[in-house]
């Protein structure tokens, strides 16, 4: 009798992480509460960790003195909470090295910035919400300039996101689906129909258009390299208020041939 494939063999197989063996809950709660800090906020207390991660506060106080002992939080005793450790930048920093994709994509993101007087981002999902790699932003207006590697936006009322949603296989794709319907809750079936309309721009034209904060519109496509890693790319630009969708070409001309220039770029890099 043929004995089961291996857990890695199935993960070449199928280009998804497959193991058999259980997690460890302890970790993942732990890294929860790593998930919880944000850009713009300093130092988090139990209190604001339990709400954010969504445990109870006796297990936040036990995390929280592993991962203070562990290096990965340090407690401020002036303002009483904690901030991450410098463990976590070394982490970062060692994360944006490995990332050859980010690196032979930027100088053409950065060539269309400048040479557009737009905004040019690329970013890879993490739970329910997108986290920009790279963000060059050169709009005209100086709109939102907020937007640095490491930002996090939401994915279901974002056209990075949903470009995200659209380049993911169909199974991965229900299981995120299903996610964000809970998550969403009662608000889910209005959210669910501008991301369906999404799904289906990206199918017919390969792009998807969301105007999530006023007064900037967000054109994005999925993109995926050769080796098979996802990532979604945006270009976004200030627009008047009575802009349509028609209104956009321009813009999806440059994200569409910016897209085609870097997944050649990729294949030529053998990524």
């Amino acid at each position: 009798m043929a004995s089961e494939p291996s857990t890695r063999s199935r993960t070449r197989a199928s280009g998804s992480f497959v193991r058999s063996t259980p997690g460890s809950h302890s970790l993942e709660r732990g890294l929860a509460l790593l998930r919880a800090f944000r850009l713009g906020g300093r130092t988090l207390g139990n209190a604001e960790l339990a709400e954010r991660s969504g445990l109870p506060r006796p297990t936040v106080s036990r995390l929280t003195r592993s991962l203070v002992e562990a290096g990965f939080l340090a407690y401020d005793h002036q303002q009483q909470g904690y901030r991450l450790g410098a463990v976590c930048l070394t982490l970062a920093l060692v994360f944006r090295a490995s990332e050859r994709a980010l690196e032979v994509a930027l100088p053409l993101m950065r060539s269309l910035a400048e040479g557009r007087r737009v905004n040019v981002g690329l970013a890879m999902a993490d739970q329910l919400e997108m986290v920009y790699l790279d963000s060059v932003r050169l709009s005209r207006l100086g709109m939102f300039r907020r937007i640095v590697p490491g930002s996090r936006i939401p994915i279901a009322s974002t056209a990075l996101g949903c470009a995200f949603l659209a380049g993911l296989g169909a199974a991965d794709r229900k299981a995120l689906l299903a996610r964000l319907r809970q998550a969403h809750g009662s608000g889910w079936p209005a959210q669910q129909r501008s991301v369906d309309a999404a799904l289906a721009c990206v199918r017919a034209q390969g792009f998807c258009r969301a105007q999530w904060q006023a007064g900037m519109v967000s054109v994005a496509a999925p993109l995926r390299t050769p080796g098979g890693d996802l990532y979604a790319l945006n270009v976004s630009f200030p627009v008047p208020a009575a802009s349509t969708q028609e209104d956009d070409g321009n813009h999806v001309d440059l994200l569409l041939r910016l897209a085609a220039d870097i997944q050649a770029a990729w294949a030529a890099a053998d990524l």
